[in-house]
């Protein structure tokens, strides 16, 4: 097994050296061919560990692979871990690698850059799974900050333009302000227990689960507490949880194939794999729970209103992400770990298919992204079309398509969660159905349907995209209909995470054994999930985007009219990027520019510098004035001298 996982890690990485280094020799289809290669060899020996892992009756392996330092009794290893939560996202993250790498070669067809761009998302693949197959948290951090690297580089791959490379900054601070939170939490816990090793570290903290933190004054904080919101600070970075989600958006400057493989299973899902990881310590703080659901609420409500003003198709389906994301992170605070990664899994499937299908519109119209210059799109691009609404469909939740099996289950186990908060957050969770379902087909509508708006040049040469582009569409259609049916109750409802103890829950009643108890299989859960408002409320929300959009446009001014301020307020997304942009980083510029006149130019070089020299200079002048040349000033000065030393003996023998 030690070798398999050997070939795992290391097919991509040598496959991304050897196009970014050997491009030039080696030409674009040996680019190509190397780093698919690779990668579909890692997919296979990967999709074998889950086998092995699940049907195989192999045991979790857990092994270190080299010790690269050792300060007293804490060790710094490099290692693996692998168990059913590491083999699922392996598996997940294998295969839609591999689906992007395929697309790559239609979509990057022509570009400059073709080799360097096959040669970073290999690189990327390799941080994700060195990330994700990790035995110790500092491995962990490593990987995450090399996901972190690459992804800057991809978001700014076209670095001519000024847009992107705003977004890979942007993206690259916001990230740094949530992985000093991350590394914080690693020290917290490093300081405390003396391991960073995951089974170590989850034996020492159970053995010692009240320890406490003294931050400032008298008051004692738990260590736990403390340690697990400092690492979900670093899972609202890399996940884009409110309010550090303002880089993901933005992100959209980089190639649709990055966008993919971003937002789809691999970056933006690495803090829901972390907080799953870590759920034995998570479920040692009611309060880090806490945080964690109401964070995940509000960013799955909120960010997807921000979906509906937004006219960039690739815009729409990251802020569908976004809200996505935060039904994954609103299931981790609830203990529902299980329907959390559940999510995660399928969501990976149709949010990679529904952003290859948008790049599949934008090549066919010669990289238009307004959506408002599409319409009428079906007929041209029929494949593109059907797979695009299988995506909209597993996205929105429609009975029986994977996206509705793990979305019931998150709001499920939400809904039979005890205390304010989990109702607080039941109710966004399930008003978000309808906003996802209404800026979904908002955009199906937009591109596939209705006049067509686009202009006469692109309307001569539309037509379906390339086998290239296609495949990886119907390939991930697949799964995004049939995976929700064949796992969900084994990996929801059973003890599929239980069992090898990857994920622990200590609470004997929660959410998720609710559900289990009333389980009477798929069919029984598709019937249950019409005694619940949320699919009454997808279809309000496909009603509503049918009538605006096909039915009635007309109608539509006279709706958005009085919504006039939100409109505004959603435009603007909420003021985030103008707090960060304007206010952070433009008063951080004011802040300096203040510091260079007052501090440097006044203070520095006006008072010390110079001021100093000058007051020297006086004082020289001065001075100079006794040296006059006369001998009798100097024997006048010399008698005043001695008086005042007669003086001062007098007065102070006088004192004595």
């Amino acid at each position: 097994m030690e070798w398999v996982l050997y070939a795992i890690v290391l097919l991509p990485l040598i496959a991304a050296l050897i196009a970014g280094i050997g491009g030039p020799w080696i030409g674009r289809v040996g680019a190509h061919r190397v780093t698919i290669g690779g990668v579909g060899l890692a997919t296979v020996l990967s999709f074998w560990v889950l086998y092995a892992q699940v049907w195989g009756g192999a045991a979790p392996l857990d092994i270190t692979v080299y010790t690269w330092a050792t300060v007293g009794n804490l060790s710094f290893e490099i290692g693996f871990l692998v168990d059913r939560l590491t083999a699922v996202m392996m598996a997940t993250v294998t295969f839609v690698a591999l689906m992007v790498h395929i697309y790559t070669i239609g979509y990057m067809h022509d570009d400059p850059g073709y080799q360097r761009f096959f040669s970073y998302i290999a690189l990327f693949t390799f941080a994700m799974l060195m990330l994700v197959m990790a035995n110790n948290l500092l491995q962990l951090f490593f990987a995450w900050e090399a996901v972190g690297l690459v992804s800057y580089l991809l978001i700014g791959f076209w670095y001519t333009r000024e847009s992107a490379i705003f977004a890979n900054l942007k993206a690259f601070l916001v990230n740094r302000v949530g992985d000093l939170g991350l590394l914080l939490g690693i020290a917290v816990l490093a300081s405390a227990f003396g391991t960073l090793h995951y089974g170590e570290l989850f034996a020492a903290v159970a053995e010692a689960p009240d320890q406490t933190l003294n931050l400032f004054g008298a008051a004692e904080w738990s260590l736990i507490t403390v340690a697990c919101v400092l690492i979900f600070i670093g899972c609202m970075g890399k996940s884009a949880q409110v309010p550090l989600h303002v880089w993901l958006p933005d992100s959209m400057e980089g190639p649709t194939p990055i966008s993919a493989l971003i937002h789809a299973a691999t970056m933006v899902t690495a803090g829901i794999f972390l907080v799953a990881r870590l759920s034995p310590l998570f479920e040692l703080s009611t309060v880090a729970l806490t945080v964690v659901l109401v964070v995940g609420a509000l960013t799955a409500f909120f960010m997807g209103l921000i979906g509906l003003v937004q006219n960039d198709i690739k815009r729409v389906v990251a802020y569908s992400t976004l809200s996505q994301l935060g039904y994954m992170v609103a299931a981790l605070g609830v203990s529902a770990y299980a329907a959390g990664v559940y999510h995660l899994f399928t969501h990976a499937f149709f949010k990679a298919l529904l952003f290859l299908a948008a790049g599949s519109v934008i090549i066919a119209l010669h990289h238009e992204q307004d959506m408002r210059k599409m319409g009428g799109l079906a007929k041209y691009l029929p494949i593109t079309y059907i797979t695009m609404l299988i995506g909209t469909l597993a996205l929105i939740g429609f009975p029986g398509f994977s996206g509705f099996f793990s979305k019931e289950a998150v709001i499920a186990a939400v809904g039979y969660s005890a205390g304010g908060w989990a109702t607080f957050a039941y109710w966004l969770l399930v008003l978000g159905v309808f906003v996802t379902a209404l800026y979904s087909f908002r955009l199906l509508f937009m591109v596939f349907h209705g006049e067509e708006r686009m202009d006469a040049h692109a309307r001569e040469h539309l037509h379906e995209s390339p086998r290239v582009v296609t495949i990886p569409l119907l390939l991930l259609a697949v799964p995004s209909v049939l995976i929700g049916l064949l796992t969900f109750g084994p990996m929801v409802i059973g003890d599929f995470f239980k069992v090898d103890g990857s994920i622990q829950v200590l609470a004997t009643e929660h959410g998720l054994a609710y559900l289990a108890a009333g389980y009477t299989g798929v069919l029984g859960f598709i019937g249950h999930a019409f005694a619940t408002p949320v699919p009454y409320l997808a279809f309000a929300g496909f009603l509503t985007a049918w009538l605006l959009y096909i039915k009635r446009p007309e109608w539509r001014p006279r709706v958005v009219a009085p919504l006039a301020p939100l409109q505004r307020l959603l435009e603007h997304k909420y003021g985030f990027d103008w707090l960060y942009v304007q206010g952070a980083a433009g008063g951080g510029r004011a802040l300096a520019r203040g510091l260079t006149l007052v501090g440097e130019r006044w203070i520095i070089d006006g008072a010390l510098v110079n001021g100093s020299a000058r007051l020297i200079g006086r004082a020289a002048a001065g001075v100079r004035q006794l040296q006059t040349g006369y001998l009798y000033h100097y024997a006048f000065i010399m008698v005043i001298g001695v008086l005042l030393l007669i003086t001062l003996f007098v007065v102070r023998t006088v004192l004595a």
